[in-house]
């Protein structure tokens, strides 16, 4: 019996392989960048929405802000379009009411939590010295546990905050901490909230790291604040 004689197909040469290979990607690497460009304007642009409403949220009377850099050197300078944070400069954001008169001060403060880093917003009163109260911009705590921070009224009874700096101008008078809870004893501490301590804490540490450092500094220059720029 004759059996036909079966041809292999012919194998593609290695490096006509790697050329289509480094085709493939090239083409999804340009589709990739030319999606990121098209797109972060308006990521960029929903972040500072974002943002803004978060500071008219924690600055009830202002209807206008002004961004300014907090700097190493203790000056302050207002921020331009489009630039870069300056080394170890301080972002805050400074909101006027309808008269062009400055209602408070909002800046961001960052400390871990229980699950990852809580981000927030507070705001800070300088006819009083204290903190108003703050706002989460970003937060992945337990729910139903570390969400308790912007819904427990005890835990916001804390707030107005004392926030004074101290007479040398180089920090706060004294520090704001999360004390275990019951147990307040000073206008600067911040009672905890039971079952979500470590959440409280992050709250306070958020506030006091960045206030430390920002808000000496916005008292050296409040004059230069008062009026909208």
């Amino acid at each position: 019996m004759n059996h036909a004689t079966q041809t292999l197909p012919e194998m593609t040469p290695p490096a006509a392989m790697i050329r289509t290979l480094g085709l493939i990607a090239a083409i999804c690497g340009t589709i990739i960048v030319a999606a990121y460009q098209g797109t972060y304007r308006a990521v960029q642009e929903n972040k500072r929405i974002a943002l803004e409403r978060a500071v008219f949220k924690v600055v009830p009377g202002a209807q206008a802000i002004a961004e300014y850099w907090a700097l190493p050197n203790g000056e302050i300078a207002k921020v331009g379009a489009g630039e870069t944070a300056p080394a170890d400069a301080i972002k805050f954001y400074a909101g006027y009411d309808t008269a062009g008169r400055l209602a408070g001060i909002a800046a961001e403060g960052a400390a871990k939590g229980y699950a990852d880093t809580v981000r927030i917003l507070f705001a800070w009163d300088p006819a009083t010295r204290k903190i108003a109260g703050f706002s989460v911009v970003a937060a992945r705590e337990t729910p139903g546990i570390g969400d308790k921070v912007t819904k427990d009224r005890d835990f916001l009874a804390n707030f107005p905050l004392e926030a004074e700096p101290a007479a040398d101008g180089r920090a706060l008078a004294h520090e704001i901490r999360t004390v275990k809870h019951g147990s307040k004893a000073h206008a600067w501490e911040i009672d905890a909230i039971a079952g979500a301590t470590i959440t409280s804490r992050a709250v306070g540490r958020a506030i006091n790291d960045t206030a430390q450092k920002l808000l000496p500094r916005i008292a050296m220059h409040l004059d230069t604040l008062k009026e909208k720029p």
